[in-house]
This record gives C-alpha cells, sequence and structure tokens, in this order.
C-alpha cells in the first residue's frame, strides 16, 4: 500500500498542470513561470485584460532595476573625504636653506674665466655693453679671438627680421643657418624698432643637417640660458670635494640661530650639496635619530635665523636676483629646492606661518595612486621616500642616459654612469634639449608610468615680510653683526647682505584628510534589495528563480527539442537506408502522449478528456455496465442467522 504522503503527492501532482523544465515549450514554461511566481507584475500580464499595460509596467520597473543597480555597481569604488583636527605636540619639520648663488664667483674665477670672456664679448657685440658700465668688479684676462673649440660649436647668434640669417658675434658675418628642425620659442615679444632675437643653435655631432634653432623672448632669457648651457658643461667636470669647497660653508652662511626659545648653532644642520644651488643646509634633517618637536606655537617658538648672503660675490651671469631659497619638508623627503624653494630676500625680515596637513588617499581600486612606489618600474635616484617628483626626475634621468650615454648634471647619477660633459660626449647638449623637448609634451611615457603617492605630508606656508632692520636700529644691529662675524670677514656689513628669517607654527592643529570607502560589501547587497524590493516586490529567492527559469529551465528546454530532432533524423536516415516503412511508434507524438511528460500518475480527468484519439480507429462507445458487478458480496463465507430475511423463515 502507498504511503499517507506519497498519496498526497500524487493526489497534487495529477491536478497541477505541465511543469517547470518538463513544459515542452518556452511559451509554456513562461506561462508557468507567470502563475506562480511571487513577483509582482507577471501575473496580471496573464490574468489581466490589460495585458498590454501589465507587460509596459513590468518592462519599466526592470529597466529602472538595471539603471539603479548599474549606478550602484559604477559608484561603488567610490570613496568619502574626512577630515580630522586633533591639537598636539607636533614634531618640527626639516628646513632646507640654500643660497641662490652656488658658488662663490671669487672662488670661480679660474673655472669660469673663458665663459665670462665669452659672454663678454657677446654683450659688447649685440647690445654695445663694455667692461667699464659692468658692476662686476674683476680684472679678467684680454680676449682672446681664437677661443676654446666648445664655444665656436655653439655660438651666440643674432637673427634678423625673424629669419634664418644670422651674426656670428664671434667673427661678426652673417651666415644661412641650415637644419632640418626650426625651433622657436612661441611667446616672443620684441620691444623698439628692432626686430632681432637673440639665440642659438644646437646640431647632432653625428649629423650636422640635424639642427634645432633655439629663440627667447628677451636677449636677457637667451644670454643666461646659453651661459647655464655651459657652465653646466664646465661643472660636470670639477669633483664633488672640490665644488663642496667652492662653495658656502655653514659659517659662512648661518649669522644667528634660535629655536624654541634657546639658542642653535651650525651643528643642528646637516650638509646637503644641490647641483644647481650648492652647498645648502638642512635644519632638523634627523640624521642623528632625534626629529625636534614644538609644543607651543607663534613665531617666538619656531626657527629663526639670519643669514649672510654677500651679494658682492655673486655671479652675475647665473643668478639675477638676490637672497636665500628655503623649503619645508619631511625627513625622508628630498628638497626640491629647484622646484618648489620659496624665496627670502635680503633687508627684509621673512615670516613663514605653517599649517600641517597629513593626507592618505585610498590605492587601487579606489585610484591609481602608490604606497611605496615598489610598484613602479623606474629605479629611485635620490635614496628617499617616493614621490611624484622623484619619480619624474628619476625617469627623465634614466632616459638620458639611455639615450645620450651620459647623464644630466641637475640630477643624481644612475649605477655606471657619468655627467655629460661636451669633451667625452660632444653631442650631449643637442641630445639634451630634444629629450627635454619630448619631455615637456609627455612623449616619454614618464608622466603615464609615474603615480602619486598614496600618504603624504604637507606644510601649507604663510609669507608675510617687514622691512629689517628698521632704520633706527641698522646702524647698532650691522655694528653688532659684523663684531660677530668680525674674525671671517674684513668688511663692515650691509644689510643687503642679510637676510632674517624665522619658521614657525601658526597654531598646533594637525589636520588629518583621509579617504574611506564610501560603500561596502554589505551597503551594495542592502542597496540591491532595496531597488528590488522598491520596483517589483522581489528577493534574492526572485533572482534565483529568475536564473533557474530563464536560464536553465530554458535552455533544458530548448537543448531537448534540439535532441529529440536530431534523434528523429537519425532514425529516418537509419530507416531509409534499410527501406522500413515508417512505423506508427515513430510518429512524433504530442501532449501527455509525450515520453517526456509521462509520469507514474494516471492522468487526471481533465487531462484525460484532451488525450488525442488513435486516427484509423473509430469513436469508442460506452461499454454496457456488467451488472454482475453491482452484485454484493460478503466478505464472509457464512452468514449469521439473525441476518436472515423474514421471508425465508
Amino acid at each position: 500500500a502507498m504511503a499517507p504522503g506519497k498519496k498526497i503527492t500524487a493526489r497534487i501532482k495529477r491536478t497541477l498542470p505541465v511543469k517547470g523544465p518538463q513544459a515542452p515549450t518556452l511559451s509554456e514554461l513562461m506561462r508557468w513561470y507567470c502563475l506562480n511566481t511571487n513577483t509582482h507584475g507577471c501575473r496580471r500580464i496573464v490574468v489581466s485584460r490589460g495585458r498590454f499595460i501589465w507587460i509596459l509596467l513590468t518592462l519599466s520597473a526592470v529597466g529602472l532595476i538595471l539603471w539603479q543597480c548599474a549606478e550602484l555597481l559604477m559608484n561603488y569604488y567610490s570613496a568619502s573625504v574626512s577630515v580630522t583636527v586633533q591639537f598636539q605636540k607636533l614634531p618640527f619639520p626639516a628646513v632646507t636653506i640654500c643660497n641662490i648663488n652656488p658658488y662663490k664667483y671669487s672662488s670661480m674665477k679660474d673655472y669660469l674665466s673663458e665663459l665670462d670672456k665669452e659672454t663678454k664679448k657677446a654683450l659688447e657685440t649685440f647690445y654695445g655693453f663694455s667692461e667699464g658700465k659692468s658692476k662686476v668688479r674683476r680684472s679678467v684676462d684680454e680676449w682672446n679671438s681664437t677661443g676654446s673649440d666648445f664655444f665656436q660649436q655653439i655660438p651666440l647668434l643674432k637673427f634678423e627680421d625673424f629669419s634664418k640669417t644670422a651674426t656670428d658675434f664671434r667673427s661678426g658675418q652673417k651666415r644661412k643657418i641650415e637644419g632640418s628642425v626650426f625651433h622657436r620659442d612661441s611667446s616672443i615679444v620684441n620691444s623698439g624698432d628692432s626686430n632681432d632675437i637673440i639665440g642659438f643653435q644646437l646640431c647632432d655631432a653625428n649629423n650636422s643637417s640635424e639642427c634645432a634653432l633655439y629663440t627667447f623672448s628677451s636677449g636677457v632669457n637667451a644670454i643666461q640660458e646659453w651661459y647655464k648651457l655651459h657652465y653646466m658643461n664646465i661643472m660636470a667636470q670639477i669633483p664633488l670635494e672640490t665644488k663642496e669647497k667652492l662653495s658656502y660653508s655653514a659659517d659662512d652662511l648661518l649669522l644667528t640661530c634660535f629655536f624654541d626659545g634657546l639658542s642653535c648653532d651650525k651643528r643642528h644642520f646637516t650638509r646637503f650639496h644641490h647641483p644647481l644651488h650648492g652647498n645648502c643646509y638642512t635644519f632638523n634633517s634627523g640624521e642623528n635619530g632625534t626629529i625636534l618637536s614644538t609644543s607651543t606655537g607663534g613665531s617666538e617658538y619656531g626657527l629663526q635665523v639670519v643669514l649672510y648672503i654677500d651679494e658682492a660675490d655673486y655671479n652675475p651671469f647665473l643668478v639675477t636676483s638676490t637672497g636665500a631659497k628655503i623649503i619645508v619638508h619631511d625627513q625622508n623627503e628630498y628638497p626640491f629646492i629647484e622646484d618648489i624653494g620659496t624665496e627670502i630676500e635680503t633687508a627684509a625680515a621673512t615670516s613663514i606661518g605653517m599649517h600641517f596637513t597629513r593626507s592618505r588617499k585610498l590605492s587601487k581600486p579606489y585610484s591609481d595612486c602608490t604606497e611605496t612606489g615598489a610598484d613602479i618600474p623606474v629605479e629611485n635616484l635620490y635614496n628617499k621616500s617616493y614621490s611624484l617628483q622623484i619619480c619624474l626626475h628619476s625617469c627623465f634621468q634614466k632616459a638620458m642616459v639611455d639615450s645620450c650615454g651620459c647623464a644630466q648634471y641637475a640630477q643624481p647619477l644612475p649605477a655606471g654612469a657619468e655627467y655629460c660633459n661636451y669633451k667625452k660626449n660632444p653631442n650631449w647638449m643637442y641630445c639634451y634639449y630634444r629629450l627635454h623637448e619630448k619631455f615637456v609634451k609627455e612623449q616619454l611615457g614618464c608622466q603615464q608610468i609615474c603615480k602619486d603617492a598614496c600618504s603624504f605630508k604637507e606644510w601649507a606656508l604663510t609669507t608675510s615680510i617687514a622691512q629689517w632692520p628698521s632704520t633706527v636700529s641698522e646702524d647698532w644691529m650691522l655694528r653688532v653683526l659684523s663684531w660677530d662675524k668680525g674674525q671671517k670677514i674684513n668688511k663692515k656689513l650691509n644689510k643687503t647682505d642679510l637676510a632674517n628669517l624665522m619658521v614657525f607654527y601658526k597654531d598646533l592643529n594637525e589636520r588629518f584628510i583621509s579617504e574611506n570607502p564610501a560603500n561596502t560589501l554589505v551597503i551594495l547587497l542592502s542597496n540591491f534589495g532595496g531597488q528590488l524590493g522598491l520596483w517589483m516586490s522581489c528577493s534574492v529567492v526572485c533572482v534565483i528563480e529568475i536564473v533557474e527559469v530563464f536560464f536553465i529551465d530554458s535552455l533544458s528546454i530548448v537543448m531537448r527539442r534540439q535532441w529529440q530532432k536530431a534523434k528523429k533524423w537519425w532514425n529516418d536516415r537509419k530507416r531509409d537506408q534499410l527501406g522500413k516503412p515508417p512505423q506508427a511508434g515513430d510518429l512524433e507524438r504530442q501532449g501527455h502522449d509525450n515520453p517526456v511528460c509521462i509520469d507514474e500518475d494516471l492522468p487526471t480527468f481533465n487531462t484525460a478528456l484532451r488525450l488525442p484519439l488513435p486516427q484509423d480507429n473509430p469513436l469508442p462507445r460506452t461499454p454496457p455496465p456488467n451488472y454482475s458487478t453491482l452484485r454484493l458480496e460478503t466478505a464472509f463465507t457464512e452468514q449469521l442467522p439473525d441476518t436472515l430475511e423474514v421471508g425465508q423463515h
């Protein structure tokens, strides 16, 4: 006997229509889904008279769900910025100070004498400049008409009326400038009636027809750029130890020092040699493992120094301004004084107030930043913590060594390389200028490779300037400072030789700016559920149901029909080969005669009425009843006497 539970299951199966993947067609499957799903709208498509309206509403709801979910996915990797301000004792940053003039001009006389003579001769030829009108108080040798081969190769030229006809200042003769490349500054501005412009020509040493012509908006810019070009070539040949001696010592640069109300001296400064600025000195560099801090804000509790600039010993052609340059940075950062340094003027007291901010960005996939720079394929040449500037400069230096065979003077040396100079690398100037042009136009790929650092510290600076020393205190202050410096110099100090600098925290509020994920996986799933529930009253189970019906079940029906067609084709092919007539059992069956739909349960009354009839047989008639079956039979072999009828007695 069948168990009660199985009887109930069988009875339910008999009353339900054909369902799920056993449906013979996709339309029946879709109808079954619409009638049985819990998703709103689908059932109304089948049972409502306004079927097309419900189809439109359902499709609109599905479209809105897809749109909102796509927005949620696109905004998943967005970040929110939070700012935290806390008051605490702050570490004091490193402060690097450089004289704008990198080397004492008096010490560089022997190295630059020939270059200075060439420069003065060009000024005399083009502008009528003579030694008597110059502020330079140094005697130089008479003009050497022959000069060096180096200056003959790259002379200053005067171009007339923006043409390629130029006058060589050495010979005074006009000549035609040939070359396939003609480069001109895009912002040339001329004053007066003259259209003459100054520039110079760089040619490829291996191919004299490959030349680049550089002209400038002002003769001052042209002469300075030409001078720096030859200056770097000369300095690249001088050993580092010699250059450190030619530059300023700590005693030369620093007159007085105070920090946090206490006196300090040169022992608190670390020497740092910069290729373009000579000897620089860093206060609180942290080299000895100790980093100074301050617990009070205000100018009296910061760093106060008086700098000796010595304007009279400046190189008149290399620098045209007087003063010092400073940069505030972290102890692990390289001081790019030439890029972001702040200039300090002489005869003035410069106060620099600081606000400290720490920032941290989220790395991938939220932003394209790097944590340590280890994932950047560029060697760090500065031996400091990674920064975007370090990466860009290192990338250019590597390209310089690979393309030109030597390193550019203003940046650190890669392993196994040497600085460019005209004697060993006669083609380096043309190569450098062409390479730098590509770098500026972002054609070297450095800007694409290098990324911002995810974590960095920043000191926002506020600068104010006051006249110093004042007129009433100038006399005694200069006398006292001259006496303090008396053992090192033999002259009275002038206020244009001095600069007063104060660096301090305006307040001790540390600002921490951080990025946090705006979304998490839990929030994303919750938002998905909210959209599904809002538009279609659907849940995750409904989504699984949709996947099962529209993908798994639909694919099963399609594959089953294709299999039946392939099987029928194969049977027909075999039958044709054997010459057998088609059998009745081979005819395609439909409805519940389909073997796929055969269940172990008998069909219900309604499904039995829909069973197809045999094609060649007459309609069956109802058979007469078997009256013998109406006779009542007892389950016992003998009848009890009290159950007999009365008539039988």
